[in-house]
């Protein structure tokens, strides 16, 4: 299996006949951009060359700014988008013979740049510029939009929970609360995001993420007796599987006696306790004070239990050591989606654009600098002709977004790592003006300008 892809389950194989490509991602797309294919094919079209822009028109409502997520995945996943006879066997029902042995000898063989993982997009960004014959792009729209809407989505809110908890880790843990594929997809974009680990056991063999998590309630409602519950026997079978560094989950039952009986049976060097419901700010506080009286001052506080980054906002200033975050975080945190689309800017050199109302395009090929003050912070991103100079702008250091990721059809040779993603928007995260990490409704966090082609200057 590729790594970066996640394959469709064995569950999912009825649809198939009982045979499936299990590394194709062919199908991972929409019927009409093949019924598309087959008109083009059919009338010459097909071959003219195009540019498609993947972009954001806007960013969710009471965002400040995008996190680009699913890059690398796109890339690994493209490479696998071919046409085998399992696949064959489902677009030939409903296309010409001719279109389906196009597909037969498909591969994709143009150029793709994009901005890197990590990086920020805000509304009119190109995050992607794919370019190629009409018939090889027009497939690729699906997979493209699939991949990088959902990881931005789960990036861009994962990164303002990180902002949110102000340095203290993050684990996420909500992979029961999405679909099983998604759950390890999400858990990749949440770490490039600087979540610390993951509970999810797949994302840390497929994408390397650290793995965490100790017991749930049912450990401890486990060791009930005729007799009623027992807490102190399943924190003694817990911490001798898993050692006194571990945490035990403190409120099953009552959690001022929870956190007594953990540390009586863990003793004061208790690796932690968590709180996973209540009120969490007036609990951290009154746990940390009976925890200090006992003793355990180095034992640290874990809260979960339907957290967003406004919750951790609020929980700044209250005693606690870690955050534990599910749902919100495998959502979007309200925002399941990056609202990106995948549309056609140029054909044989030609700028074309779409003028429907609210969803206009910018027609031409284009590139993307970001400029920043001498001290790092950010000031504006501008959007260029990419044919055309790059331009200029007086007492600012200026960086180039797009870099290339296909050439081709060939994977250009890349040492960045999901490590160097994590790194990359860390360092940008302390780049934004200080509006820009507000949680508040407001203003992107810079402006994107669009510099008009020398050819449409009015002289």
């Amino acid at each position: 299996m590729t790594p970066g892809y996640d394959a469709p389950p064995l569950g999912d194989t009825a649809a198939y006949s009982g045979r499936v490509s299990r590394d194709s991602t062919a199908l991972f797309t929409d019927q009409y951009e093949l019924t598309m294919l087959s008109a083009a094919l059919a009338d010459g079209s097909a071959h003219r060359r195009c540019s498609f822009e993947v972009f954001a028109r806007r960013l969710p409502d009471g965002r400040r700014y995008g996190v680009v997520g699913g890059t690398a995945r796109l890339v690994s996943a493209l490479s696998n988008f071919r046409f085998g006879e399992p696949e064959l066997e489902i677009v030939s029902r409903f296309l010409d013979e001719a279109t389906v042995a196009w597909l037969r000898d498909f591969r994709f063989s143009g150029d793709i740049d994009g901005y890197r993982e990590g990086d920020f997009y805000f509304p009119g960004s190109p995050i992607l510029s794919v370019r190629g014959t009409f018939a090889e792009c027009v497939l690729l729209e699906t997979l493209s939009l699939s991949i990088l809407n959902h990881d931005s989505a789960i990036a861009s809110a994962a990164a303002r929970m990180v902002s949110a908890a102000d340095g203290r880790p993050m684990i996420e843990m909500g992979s029961r609360r999405t679909h099983e594929i998604s759950a390890v997809a999400a858990s990749r974009a949440a770490y490039l995001a600087g979540f610390t680990a993951t509970s999810n056991l797949e994302a840390v063999r497929r994408h390397g993420v650290p793995g965490a998590g100790t017991s749930a309630h049912a450990f401890t409602l486990l060791h009930t007796t005729p007799d009623g519950p027992d807490e102190a026997a399943a924190f003694r079978a817990q911490v001798a599987a898993l050692g006194v560094g571990t945490t035990l989950l403190v409120d099953t039952y009552d959690i001022t006696e929870g956190v007594k009986t953990a540390v009586e049976v863990a003793g004061p060097e208790l690796g932690g306790v968590r709180i996973d419901s209540g009120d969490l700010g007036v609990l951290a506080r009154q746990v940390r004070r009976q925890l200090d009286d006992l003793g355990a001052t180095g034992t640290k506080i874990v809260v979960s239990g339907d957290l967003d980054e406004y919750a951790i906002a609020a929980l700044r200033a209250e005693p606690v050591d870690v955050y534990g975050v599910g749902t919100s975080v495998v959502v979007g945190s309200g925002a399941p989606t990056a609202g990106m689309v995948y549309k056609l800017v140029e054909v044989d050199g030609i700028p074309v654009e779409k003028r429907s109302s609210n969803k206009a395009s910018r027609g031409g090929t284009k590139r993307a600098l970001r400029f920043a003050r001498d001290t790092g912070t950010l000031v504006e991103e501008v959007v260029y002709s990419a044919h055309s100079d790059a331009p200029g702008s007086v007492g600012l250091e200026a960086r180039e977004l797009l870099v290339p990721l296909v050439r081709g059809g060939e994977t250009v040779c890349d040492t960045t790592t999901l490590e160097d993603s994590r790194s990359l928007l860390a360092a940008g995260l302390v780049s934004l003006p200080w509006e820009g990490l507000k949680l508040s409704h407001g203003e992107p966090a810079i402006p994107v300008r669009f510099a008009e082609p020398e050819s449409r200057r009015a002289p």
